[in-house]
């Protein structure tokens, strides 16, 4: 992806805003990252304040961004429309709930801002130039502090009333082999609160990485993930899922995903097969760098919707 305008007169910002930390770009282009910082997601008013001093102390170090994305974790408001328009919704992110993250950042740096989830932004990241680049129907998931999934359709992200909450579809849970009870605030059952990575250590009192690839946890892990997979085919018959997020790190995760996918979809979709489920379920291509091509993405289309550039 090329973005348009010059080195000097068009610096656009970027920020990848998760429930662990907020990665932050300066960049003329997608290959000239002028500045990159990331800060740990602590208070609203921490985390927020940090950021916006990054963007001012790096504003006199490059020039002042001409416009901004945020990628941000959810639920968020992505009614323009609404009163409430760029802010972070009711959360499980402690502290978080009603944060007004688009208006907080337009009115601290003075530029337009672009907002969506942060799922959204790696999604775009990963068609412009990633795992899904030669696709226009795909679903992009995260598995990490949350777990979200940004979907196209025709080369477009979709949203309903609200964006697609893919984290929150319940599962089906056998008491006997998984007696854990979930640890979504909301509501029990459902996968974020069953497969996240913060599911994985109240579960077993580890973290994932500190897990050996023969404990049970990666078993009962993949075959959560394997249903997530086999409903997302179903609902949105996608040419491709992208498993991303940092639960993913454990990358002999995807060929179990890939054999309970195949075992409980029982042949019945066409378009995936032993032959080519490799195809299908994928890692991300970006790793680290989705949502920040996706969040400078997002600043470039508001930038030059608003006639900025000739």
């Amino acid at each position: 992806m090329e973005m348009q305008g010059s080195a000097v007169d068009t610096l656009l910002g970027g920020i990848e805003a998760g429930g662990t930390k907020f990665n932050c770009v300066v960049a003329a282009g997608v290959d000239d990252i002028r500045e990159r910082a990331s800060f740990p997601t602590t208070s609203p008013e921490q985390t927020l304040s940090k950021v916006a001093q990054f963007f001012h102390e790096s504003s006199q170090r490059h020039g002042a961004v001409s416009a901004l994305g945020i990628a941000s974790f959810g639920p968020v408001n992505l009614d323009p429309t609404s009163s409430l328009y760029g802010y972070i919704t009711q959360t499980p992110k402690v502290g978080w709930s009603n944060t007004d993250m688009a208006g907080y950042f337009s009115q601290a740096l003075s530029v337009p801002v672009a907002f969506d989830t942060d799922v959204n932004g790696a999604a775009l990241g990963e068609h412009l130039c990633g795992a899904a680049t030669d696709v226009t129907n795909f679903v992009y998931v995260t598995i990490g502090t949350g777990i979200g999934a940004g979907i196209m359709i025709d080369g477009k992200l979709i949203n309903g009333s609200m964006h697609p909450e893919i984290g929150h579809m319940l599962m089906p849970r056998d008491n006997r082999r998984d007696p854990f009870n979930g640890n979504c605030p909301f509501h029990d059952n459902c996968l974020e609160g069953l497969a996240s990575g913060p599911a994985i250590e109240n579960r077993w009192g580890l973290r994932g990485q500190h897990l050996e690839q023969s404990h049970p946890a990666w078993d009962l892990e993949a075959e959560y993930l394997a249903v997530m997979c086999v409903n997302l085919t179903s609902c949105y018959s996608p040419q491709r899922i992208i498993l991303g997020g940092g639960v993913m790190d454990q990358t002999h995760l995807f060929d179990r995903i890939r054999a309970k996918f195949l075992s409980l979809a029982g042949g019945y979709y066409p378009q995936v097969s032993e032959s080519n489920i490799k195809k299908y379920i994928v890692a991300p291509k970006l790793v680290g760098r989705s949502g920040e091509i996706g969040s400078l993405r997002m600043a470039q289309h508001l930038y030059n919707n608003k006639n900025v550039i000739a």
